[in-house]
């Protein structure tokens, strides 16, 4: 979009700031969808749909994933490995391991690997339900596992080292559901720190490695069970330069919001069109996928980006794959500059107007049989 800017008497175009909310678009048909971890190393992501875990590639073929892994719970969230080492357990989380929440006593998590195999992997007691998992791939935690439970109406955060063994964080947060994200070093005050949701309030929260939490924003998204925000996940280095943002939109028979059963997309290019840059937090709700972005850079701010279908019925999280995370800091540059050559070349062109008007006053103000001003005589 051009605006028309009036300098020296010279009308300009110039580029206008303007952006067009992005939609999610459905992808994939898959029945039960719950939710979705990855990218795994040989660049797929993993489902959980119907009760099994889904390997799903970027053609959008689905294969069932090795083993045929059943699920441990009726919303049995996944999260993928750090593959970072945890020093203080003298282990390494191994890349391609996926972690899933065990709903049925004993509530915990189990561990599957690359090839199918289940295991159990640590308990969580103490808690009367599971409420959310995912990997430290920052390092505050200690590139440990964060898992939530929920007891006597508030969330229980531990940290589960690659051996298994659980560290309490907080035992007295708000209630949180969903897909949670750890923020990154350029997210602000609230960098490395756990970000999750609560749809009954509409807040997003941050959750410290000391035990803390404080409030970010308000998300702005209508709230309340089933409706409003559930879904979190970070804009990764390398998105500007081309990707996609995945979302689970499970079929829910009788739900006012009865979903699709089917794996939404929308695509970088269209969510930089709509304002979203790296390092972006991307909330979407529960009820229709409504999107938001959050910067803290470090004050936030909150603006919406994108929609889902109106009968979308989100769950799990949020992510948001570059096609080429290897161009990170090239597309980073980009993405933070775009502007960067359109605004140098008008400020030259404003320029060289500027001086091409006072170059033709002074021609003429000087042309022969113009007045002069008289010189003033001195004493």
């Amino acid at each position: 979009m051009l605006a028309a800017v009036s300098v020296g008497g010279l009308l300009l175009l110039v580029p206008a700031d303007a952006t067009s909310e992005a939609s999610w678009e459905q992808w994939e048909h898959l029945p039960g969808v719950l939710d979705l971890a990855g990218p795994l190393p040989d660049g797929s992501l993993v489902a959980v749909a119907g009760g099994q875990l889904k390997s799903l590639h970027s053609d959008g073929t689905v294969s069932g994933y090795t083993g045929q892994v059943a699920a441990p719970g009726a919303e049995s969230y996944l999260a993928g490995s750090s593959g970072r080492r945890v020093e203080a357990a003298g282990c390494t989380f191994a890349a391609d391991d996926l972690f899933w929440l065990r709903l049925a006593p004993p509530l915990g998590i189990v561990r599957v690997d690359r090839q199918g195999a289940v295991r159990p992997f640590a308990d969580f007691p103490g808690v009367e339900s599971l409420s959310g998992i995912v990997s430290d791939r920052v390092g505050r935690f200690g590139y440990r596992l964060l898992v939530t439970g929920v007891h006597l109406g508030k969330t229980v955060l531990e940290a589960f080292d690659c051996r298994g063994k659980g560290t309490l964080i907080t035992s007295a947060a708000p209630l949180l559901e969903g897909g949670l994200a750890v923020a990154p070093a350029t997210f602000g005050d609230y960098a490395g720190q756990l970000i999750a949701a609560d749809e009954n309030s509409g807040a997003i929260l941050a959750l410290s490695p000391a035990g803390g939490w404080s409030v970010i924003a308000d998300s702005g998204i209508p709230k309340g069970g089933d409706i409003g925000v559930e879904s979190a996940g970070f804009v990764p280095p390398g998105f500007a330069a081309g990707g996609w943002a995945y979302l689970a939109d499970r079929g829910t028979p009788g739900n006012p919001h009865p979903g699709t059963d089917s794996v939404l997309r929308v695509s970088a290019r269209d969510l930089r069109r709509a304002g979203v840059q790296e390092g972006d937090l991307l909330v979407a709700s529960e009820g229709g996928g409504v999107t938001v972005a959050v910067r803290c850079k470090p004050a936030c701010s909150v603006r919406e980006v994108a929609v889902g279908p109106p009968a979308g019925h989100i769950e799990g999280h949020l992510l948001a794959v570059a096609d080429h995370p290897g161009r990170a800091t090239a597309a980073a540059a980009a993405s933070s500059s775009a502007w960067s050559l359109p605004v140098l070349a008008l400020v030259l062109l404003l320029t060289a107007a500027y001086y091409l008007v006072r170059l033709r006053r002074r021609r003429v103000s000087g042309a022969p049989g113009t007045a002069q001003p008289a010189a003033r005589s001195a004493g």
